[in-house]
């Protein structure tokens, strides 16, 4: 269980957060103001709202459809990306593999047996993965960075890419600190083939324990000659999305989350017309709408996060991005089609 938690950022990592223009007041900050309830609601009510008042339909009636797809015969030299539900996701881009959040245990949680993936959504594991380039995490919450997960994949990973203070958890769990990069917001990073990486702002929080933002949440942006992708990771809207879209933009691919909102929460989570703004924002050609189809971790029903968006998208005919689990993208192909799979069950 203690292993689970992590561990919490020392000597010369310390240094280097304190030294951060993002850390304030004891711990990392967003730029505005974002508090963990909105405006008329406290955290009893939720709470009780949280274990007694959850929809029939929080979870599917039947398995999540998806594809089984043999990750290590696709071809390194096409771009493309598989999905396993959430915000876990593989990709090529410019002959290197890249691995962001990936969660293939069967809880999202550090309590055994809660917060369990949906049936038929947890069908990938590492040993399904082949050796990864970079890896890429978000943040430090558990449905984002997975302790049986991050283990398991040890031996087939080059290089770590995260925020602050996270690889102080990576290197209690084995990982070399030569393997961990750890970046603050608006830093780049050159990587091989050409590859850069910029890290960016979120409006989010941190924390594997009871005290909060001592590691950094952020987004990731990689840029290559021929293709501009945007991984957001957990965020709820504000003005960071424009200001990235002005300055790094256009996208011609947005992933962002959609999934595990409420009103109660809107500030750390955006709502699904909040993501189609943010992909506007960030002037992407195409939305790719994740952090939903795994688990149930908020008050709504669990394909509503994917009819909400594609409601709200009726009359704006935003290109949107919505593959089964397992299912190949190829960042190349804007004709590629999807079906609205989560109608099926």
């Amino acid at each position: 269980m203690i292993k689970i938690l992590g561990k919490k950022p020392s000597g010369d990592r310390l240094k280097r957060i304190h030294n951060s223009p993002n850390f304030r007041d004891g711990a990392f900050q967003n730029i505005h103001n974002t508090p963990q309830l909105a405006e008329g609601y406290h955290f009893g009510k939720v709470m009780f709202d949280f274990f007694f008042r959850k929809p029939e339909d929080i979870k599917p009636p039947k398995p999540i459809p998806y594809l089984k797809t043999d990750l290590k015969t696709l071809p390194l030299d096409t771009d493309l990306l598989v999905w396993f539900g959430h915000s876990s996701y593989y990709f090529h881009l410019a002959g290197k593999r890249f691995l962001v959040d990936p969660v293939f245990s069967n809880s999202a949680s550090p309590i055994p047996k809660t917060n369990k993936p949906f049936k038929g959504s947890n069908d990938y594991s590492a040993e399904d993965i082949p050796e990864i380039d970079y890896l890429l995490i978000s943040h430090d919450h558990y449905d984002h960075l997975d302790y049986k997960t991050i283990k398991n994949l040890k031996p087939k990973v080059k290089q770590i890419i995260t925020g602050l203070g996270v690889g102080a958890h990576l290197e209690a769990w084995g990982y070399s600190a030569e393997a961990i990069n750890e970046l603050d917001w608006n830093e780049t990073l050159e990587l091989e083939n050409d590859i850069t990486l910029n890290t960016t702002s979120a409006r989010h929080f941190s924390g594997r324990g009871f005290k909060r933002n001592q590691t950094l949440w952020l987004s990731f942006i990689l840029q290559t000659e021929n293709f501009n992708l945007f991984l957001g990771g957990d965020s709820g809207y504000d003005t960071h999305f424009k200001e990235i879209g002005n300055k790094f933009g256009p996208f011609d691919l947005a992933i962002l989350e959609n999934g595990q909102y409420n009103l109660a929460w809107h500030y750390i989570h955006m709502l699904p017309e909040e993501v189609l703004q943010a992909a506007q924002d960030l002037r992407a050609k195409q939305l790719f709408p994740v952090h939903s189809g795994k688990f149930a971790l908020a008050l709504h029903s669990w394909d509503e996060p994917l009819k909400m968006i594609n409601e709200f998208n009726k009359d704006l005919k935003f290109p949107l991005v919505t593959p089964r689990i397992g299912e190949v993208v190829y960042f190349n192909n804007t004709s590629q089609q999807f079906s609205q799979w989560w109608k099926e069950i």
